[in-house]
């Protein structure tokens, strides 16, 4: 396998404002034709990234679920247990009442609340709220609040993680843990990733390259290891946009 791609979903994959990825078709056609491996690695659950695996053709490659909490294999159809969720969620009650109610998650909303603060249609917001390990949600306190919130959450066995949109709960795995096994199983001649937030981060610096996907919705991440060797990069454009651009340069710079 002459690449393989971890890929971000939600800013970097897929429009931050409308989830198409049409602006990313050039490339993506380009990777399959050269025998490339395509992996989304997302906060999206298994049942949400079957359906996107299904459109883009790319059912074939494994899949990276609910921020490294879970992986979908090639070719399976999502099968969600909730069992570890309904644990993670006793755990998050258990947080001081005053923390707590700073802290709106998915499994606090109905449906259509969970399309309106998403932008998903009802359908996809359903899938959304069939959630196997993690708990993404929305922080209204303030920073200092935030800085106990996550101590408590330690203290019941659970971390929390910035994505594009929401804080997302679980126990701990990230996209990169889940990145390495992959990694292994393929063997690939160069492996990149790509996107856009700071969930993002151990994936874009663990790859060969990294590809930074600007996301005006929201503060640019730091500078990282990486950037002052050109191992990592910054696309110029958002999301898809973005996406497509940074990963035909770097298809032409391999000489793939």
């Amino acid at each position: 396998m002459p690449l393989l791609v971890f890929t971000d979903l939600d800013g970097t994959f897929l429009s931050h404002t409308d989830y198409s990825w049409e602006a990313a078709r050039p490339a993506l056609e380009r990777l399959i034709a050269i025998g490339a491996g395509i992996v989304m690695a997302s906060s999206k659950t298994a049942p949400e990234i079957e359906v996107l695996r299904q459109q883009t053709g790319l059912a074939g490659f494994p899949a990276i679920v609910e921020n490294g909490a879970g992986l979908l294999e090639p070719d399976a159809q999502a099968a969600v247990d909730p069992a570890e969720y309904r644990k993670l969620r006793t755990a998050l009650d258990r947080t001081p009442a005053q923390l707590r109610a700073h802290f709106m998650g998915f499994g606090d909303m109905d449906v259509a609340r969970i399309a309106d603060v998403t932008g998903l249609a009802p359908g996809a917001a359903a899938l959304a709220a069939q959630r196997a390990f993690s708990e993404p949600g929305i922080w209204s306190g303030t920073e200092s609040e935030k800085g106990a919130f996550l101590a408590a959450l330690a203290d019941q066995g659970l971390s929390a993680r910035e994505g594009g949109r929401f804080l997302t709960l679980s126990t701990g795995q990230t996209k990169a843990d889940r990145m390495a096994q992959i990694t292994a199983r393929y063997t690939p001649r160069h492996t990149v990733a790509l996107g856009d937030a700071p969930n993002d981060v151990e994936m874009l610096e663990t790859a060969d390259f990294g590809i930074v996907i600007a996301n005006p919705q929201r503060s640019p991440l730091p500078p990282l290891d990486g950037e002052t060797t050109g191992r990592i990069t910054r696309s110029a454009r958002a999301g898809p946009d973005g996406w497509n651009d940074t990963l035909l340069d770097l298809i032409k710079r391999l000489n793939l």
